[in-house]
């Protein structure tokens, strides 16, 4: 399993310690054909994209492209904020991207009825275990309903922090072309997990999460999970020279 691409890298302009062009030159020496940068949503407070620096990274994407010949693409992890499925990508604003991720993330700005029914229960039960079935129900409705009323490329680290129904979303990302992220940051599935997600017809892309440049395409812990769990590899759609189709680059061509 050779991986082709990877579209969850962080850089500076989050939380991430290197530049673009570093990471780009990481995804060169080892091999891959493109990466997304893909820094945190504009919600977050402390580690979100800044409007004003979006002209500034598109400029530097499109160089890092030709002094490495990585295809680098300017992409966003949007944040989940509302259990009725918004984010904190504004359709205003997909002129400037090219890959759209969407995760759950703790310490955003979410809209203010869902501090109750999304961060504070997720948050509590991060802490004590298995969450109850109605914070379940609630987490798995966010995700269905960002990725019917968002043109989604990939859900990003599934279950961890925000605990859903994987088969639920995974049904409902099927049915709409979003990928399921096998995070080779994070532990996010438990193997039980994966198995109901096989039992759907989702499709997988495997990323890094980099948080710095030395671990872009870097996914030794999902090479460990799929040998663990006979993962069936034609499943995952950015190895060994596959390329995924983007849902956001179909939406945006479509006008």
């Amino acid at each position: 399993m050779i991986l082709t691409s990877d579209y969850h890298t962080h850089t500076v302009y989050s939380h991430g310690k290197g530049s673009i062009l570093d990471n780009a030159r990481s995804a060169q020496e080892v091999g891959l054909k493109e990466i997304g940068i893909s820094d945190h949503g504009f919600s977050h407070p402390a580690f979100g994209l800044r409007a004003n620096k979006v002209p500034k990274m598109k400029e530097e994407c499109k160089l890092a492209t030709e002094q490495t010949g990585v295809k680098v693409l300017m992409g966003i992890e949007s944040n989940l904020i509302g259990t009725d499925g918004k984010v904190d990508l504004k359709p205003s604003r997909y002129d400037d991207f090219d890959v759209f991720l969407v995760g759950f993330h703790k310490f955003v700005l979410f809209k203010p009825k869902t501090i109750f029914s999304l961060f504070i229960p997720d948050l509590f039960h991060t802490y004590i275990g298995k969450p109850a079935k109605w914070v379940i129900k609630e987490n798995t409705k966010a995700f269905v309903n960002a990725i019917k009323n968002n043109p989604i490329d990939v859900i990003t680290h599934l279950n961890y922090y925000c605990f859903a129904d994987v088969s639920e979303v995974a049904k409902v990302a099927t049915d709409y072309g979003t990928y399921i992220e096998l995070n080779a940051k994070k532990t996010h599935f438990t193997d039980q997990e994966i198995d109901a997600l096989l039992k759907t017809d989702v499709r997988f892309v495997i990323n890094s999460d980099a948080h710095a440049p030395k671990r872009v395409g870097e996914i030794s812990l999902v090479e460990k999970l799929v040998e663990r769990t006979n993962f069936p590899l034609d499943r995952i759609d950015n190895i060994d020279g596959r390329l995924p189709k983007m849902r956001f680059k179909a939406f945006k061509e479509r006008g």
